[in-house]
């Protein structure tokens, strides 16, 4: 994961002195390669050493450390995306139509890279392996999370699977509470902190059934309850906050829990796909 998308799975965990520093730093990166170690504490009314051990958090030494290694992310990120987009930057009132489409665009690609390149292929295969050999899947999460649990439920269905998939609360946590060893609770949260999907997890983990929480916050409550934790890799902004990025990101990761348990058995689920493509047909006009 980049330093920035980092800092702000991070940032709700940080104290208050530390939380400032994030803030401004992901507000506007390039500060860290602009100002000192004292200038940057001055700036977000915190110590030195304060700053050394937010740079900690990160895995750097040091500030130097940390300076020197945005310096490179905010090149790499320029080289992909161009000197006018900024990955993560929000929208602006005076900003174009086709500033608008370019900074959303720009974001969602460099986000799918990111989590790509971020993601635990070991943890991933496990899933696939836990999804693959289970008898029932529970997916669940609450507002734009709920649309990747979606999409992983009608995805597993239409290669035979059992999944099930709630809109409400309630519903799935009760259900989850009757599922044991034999089966498989995904929860999607991008903040790590929704409640009901921490319940989630915690019901059906106490019921024996293998957990899995899909998240941009590592470490976050979600993951408490969660055997197995995928990570996603996208920075929120005001108009796309918990509604596009982290729904993209999601999606992806669905697709590749969803392909990998297709290939677990490949004639059946190119049959499975088949046969239910064919039983729509006639609604489509094609009989």
């Amino acid at each position: 994961m980049s330093i920035q998308s980092s800092m702000q799975a991070l940032t709700e965990r940080y104290p208050p002195s530390m939380k400032r520093i994030s803030e401004i730093v992901v507000a506007r990166p390039q500060v860290v390669l602009e100002l000192t170690i004292t200038e940057l504490a001055k700036l977000c009314q915190t110590s030195e050493a304060t700053i050394v051990r937010f740079a900690r958090t990160l895995g750097f030494a040091g500030y130097a450390a940390l300076k020197l290694q945005m310096a490179a992310e905010l090149a790499a990120e320029t080289a992909q995306l161009g000197a006018d987009s900024s990955y993560g930057s929000d929208i602006a009132p005076t900003d174009s139509l086709a500033e608008t489409v370019a900074k959303i665009s720009g974001s969602e690609l460099f986000g799918i890279r990111e989590t790509a390149a971020s993601l635990d292929l070991d943890t991933l295969q496990r899933v696939i392996d836990a999804v693959a050999g289970a008898q029932r899947t529970l997916a669940f999460g609450v507002a734009a999370s709920n649309m990747g649990a979606r999409d992983l439920r009608e995805k597993l269905l239409r290669v035979g699977r059992v999944a099930l998939g709630f809109t409400d609360a309630h519903d799935a946590i009760s259900s989850a509470s009757l599922l044991g060893a034999d089966d498989v609770v995904i929860g999607f949260s991008h903040s790590g902190q929704t409640r009901e999907v921490c319940e989630l997890l915690r019901v059906a983990r106490a019921g024996g059934a293998v957990t899995v929480a899909i998240t941009n916050a590592p470490e976050s409550p979600v993951t408490r309850d969660a055997d197995l934790t995928l990570l996603t890799s996208v920075r929120e902004t005001t108009f796309r906050s918990g509604a596009m990025a982290s729904r993209i990101a999601q999606l992806t990761i669905v697709d590749y829990v969803f392909v990998g348990v297709a290939r677990t058995s490949y004639e059946s689920s190119v049959e499975a796909l088949r046969t239910s493509r064919e039983s729509l047909a006639r609604l489509r006009g094609e009989r």
